[in-house]
This record gives structure tokens, C-alpha cells and sequence, in this order.
């Protein structure tokens, strides 16, 4: 609609509605949330947990228009029409930037039950966002590099407990579950650090999925399996807003929860092994797909 406008009208106006969207629904989400922990009747707490999903679905809603009306990126989106706003979902993704954020925002949004991150224990400090974010019950959790935990051994396995109690918490709510099984951003760099076996992924973390799996037992009754794709390459959120990102490709499969998929990764070796195997295989299909898509688009764009 106005992807026509000049750049230098088109962008600062569209990070004024951005902004404005951001405090006329945080505003409204913070009250909620005031209501929600200094009022102990549970009723009242779990319509309030209701009534900020409702706020946060229209906060993403008006967001996915935006970016609709303002650029021009073209969207090809397959393997959405059987999902279920009823249904609790694991949704495991490839990483490449932020962008990836509000695309499954965008895709998912009223199509299945609102999604929610393991964010970085930093993320709360965000100004607006990271109250937001603890508002809507997403877990943040404190990663420790290998020295740290060297050097604190009782540190060891705090990033498992908050995910036990986030776990426990979701099994009373309608929810989605998002995890970057690859628990950092794609890079080049990276993934020559890592020696990584696949083309366009980095290796996968089998462990926090498995942990997941095995604590919300069968609270979850499916797993979505997401592929996104920049035929572009990998781009920012200014990118984004700036309407610089011409393409878009995302792919989902849905896939059955099983008992095979649940067990005790750390104290279980040969179900750690078969789990490990499970999420390598996952992770080498979903490497073949990316590239065909990128075939796909690059066929596409060489034949527009």
C-alpha cells in the first residue's frame, strides 16, 4: 500500500507506528500484569493471563500488517493450513538473525497457541520489550560459558532448573514452545569453528530439546519442524522495517511426538545416543531442504 513512498518519508514513519503499536499495547499489558500479581485470587489471575495473550496477539497482528503495507517482500509460506490454536506445539527452528522473530510471529500468529522463547537472562533489561516479555511468562535463563562453570561448579545445571520450572508452568496453558536448536545465530565464522557437517546450519543442541520434551511429557502432541529462508542471504531488523528484504521462504512440517522421543537424556546414555541420532537426522533433512529452496528461489529469480 505505501511500499511506493521514498525511503526517507517510508522508513522514519514506519518506526513511529512501530513505536506507537509498542507503548499503546505495552501500557495496557502492564496494567494487566500489575492486576495479575498483586491480586490472589486465581480466577482473576487466569483471565488476566488470557487477556494479555489477547493484547500480545494484536501487538504482533498490527506489527505483520506494517511490514504487509510498507515493503514489498514477497512470502512463500507452505505447510500451514492443518495447524491449531488448540493444539501445543514444540517448534524447532534454524537461526539466522533476529528477523527470524517476527517472521514465526507473523506466520504463527493466531494460527496456533501464542509462541514463546527461552530468551538470554540479559534480554529482560530490553526497555518495554523485556518487562513485556517476562509479562507474557516467556523463561529467561542465565547460559554459562565453560570457564564460568569450571570456575562455579554449583552453577551446573541452574539453565536446566529454569527450564524445568518454565516447563511446569506451560503444562497448564495453551502454549508453543520455540527453541533455536542450534542456540546461536548462523554465521560463516561459526560454522568453520565448528567444523559443521551440513551446508546451512550450524550443529544442532539435542539436550534442551530433549529436556522439553521429556518435562512437558504429553502436554505437547506435536512437533512443528520450521525451515526459514533469505534467498537474499541473512538480514537485519532495519532491513526489515526498511522493506530491504525481497524475499522470504518458510517451510513447516508437522511431526509426531512419540514415546521414543521422551527419556532421561543425562542419565540414560543409549537413549542420549538414539535421542542425538534423532535430531541429526532432523538436522540433515532440514539442511537438504534449505537447499532446495535456496534452488528454488535462485530458478525464480533467474526466471522473473
Amino acid at each position: 500500500m505505501f511500499a511506493t513512498l521514498p525511503g526517507l518519508i517510508r522508513l522514519p514513519f514506519v518506526m513511529l507506528l512501530l513505536a506507537i503499536n509498542l507503548v499503546l499495547h505495552v501500557l495496557p499489558l502492564f496494567a494487566l500484569t500489575l492486576v495479575k500479581v498483586v491480586v490472589p485470587i486465581r480466577p482473576i489471575r487466569l483471565t488476566c493471563s488470557r487477556a494479555l495473550i489477547v493484547i500480545a496477539e494484536s501487538w504482533i497482528a498490527f506489527n505483520s500488517r506494517m511490514f504487509e503495507w510498507f515493503t514489498r517482500t514477497r512470502w512463500q509460506l507452505d505447510g500451514l493450513a492443518d495447524l491449531r490454536t488448540d493444539g501445543n506445539y514444540l517448534v524447532l527452528c534454524n537461526h539466522q538473525s533476529w528477523v527470524d522473530i517476527p517472521v514465526l510471529q507473523k506466520i504463527f500468529n493466531r494460527r496456533i497457541p501464542f509462541l514463546r522463547f527461552f530468551l538470554k537472562s540479559q534480554l529482560i533489561w530490553v526497555p518495554l520489550l523485556g518487562p513485556a516479555w517476562w509479562a507474557l511468562d516467556f523463561p529467561f535463563m542465565k547460559r554459562y560459558s565453560k570457564e564460568t562453570l569450571a570456575a562455579h561448579p554449583e552453577l551446573q545445571g541452574k539453565d536446566m532448573e529454569a527450564t524445568r520450572r518454565a516447563c511446569e508452568k506451560f503444562r497448564h496453558m495453551p502454549v508453543s514452545v520455540m527453541n533455536f536448536v542450534e542456540g546461536t545465530r548462523f554465521t560463516p565464522a561459526k560454522h568453520d569453528a565448528q567444523s559443521s557437517p551440513y551446508r546451512h546450519l550450524l550443529r544442532p543442541k539435542a539436550g534442551g530439546v530433549a529436556f522439553v520434551l521429556n518435562a512437558m511429557g504429553d502436554a505437547l502432541h506435536a512437533i512443528l519442524d520450521v525451515s526459514i529462508v533469505y534467498p537474499g542471504g541473512p538480514h537485519t531488523m532495519m532491513d526489515l522495517i526498511a522493506g530491504r528484504i525481497r524475499d522470504i521462504r518458510v517451510h513447516v512440517r508437522e511431526l509426531p511426538i512419540n514415546d521414543q522421543l521422551r527419556g532421561d537424556y543425562e542419565g540414560d546414555a543409549a537413549f542420549r545416543e538414539r535421542f542425538q541420532t534423532w535430531v541429526n537426522t532432523l538436522w540433515a533433512d532440514k539442511d537438504a531442504r534449505i537447499e532446495r529452496m535456496l534452488e528454488s528461489a535462485g530458478s525464480t529469480m533467474a526466471g522473473g
